[in-house]
């Protein structure tokens, strides 16, 4: 896999202030995308086990609220083994803290079972997240005034209550903007 930035004072992508994580590769490519430089698979740099120590190392502070993964696309397959890792990593060291993960897949029809964007890692990197942004970015219900999402169609899903009750129950983050 391969990332083009990580942000470590991140406030636009969740909750509090995070670590951020750009992975690139996406298959979506959707209009407007503020990023299209990471539709390619290979921009950037090689995620390595440093990369992966310094995002460990930027969690470490008790004011850093969680890790975000985005790009690009967390979602597509090449990319969830090594976010599954990550994500478990983040989990057994700092317990407390959230995972979010942006992507322009449907929960319902391309992350399920069947779904074109479901593999080995799948369920796996699910159960580790707390809020999934699911969503293509669609330009025409671009919304400023959205908490956490650029266009109206996306949606906050809480993963743990989700994947308990067996049916998507959205997160409730603070007011619109």
């Amino acid at each position: 896999m391969y990332y083009s930035a990580i942000k470590k004072w991140d406030i636009a992508d969740g909750p509090g202030v995070r670590v951020t994580l750009f992975v690139s590769g996406c298959t979506n490519r959707c209009p407007g995308c503020f990023q299209p430089e990471t539709w390619d698979f290979a921009y950037g740099l090689p995620y390595t086990g440093q990369t992966r120590a310094e995002i460990l190392k930027a969690l470490e502070p008790a004011y850093i609220q969680g890790l975000t993964l985005l790009g690009g696309e967390p979602m597509e397959l090449e990319n969830q083994p090594v976010l599954l890792e990550l994500s478990a990593k983040v989990k057994d060291c700092f317990p407390g803290k959230d995972i979010w993960c942006y992507t322009g897949f449907t929960y319902e029809t391309d992350l399920r079972p069947g779904g074109r964007r479901h593999g080995p890692a799948t369920d796996g990197f699910l159960e580790k997240l707390d809020v999934l942004v699911d969503g293509r970015f669609i330009k025409e219900q671009r919304n400023l005034m959205l908490a956490f999402r650029g266009s109206e169609n996306q949606r906050l899903i809480d993963m743990p209550a989700t994947l308990a009750e067996g049916r998507t129950i959205l997160a409730e983050y603070g007011r619109e903007r």
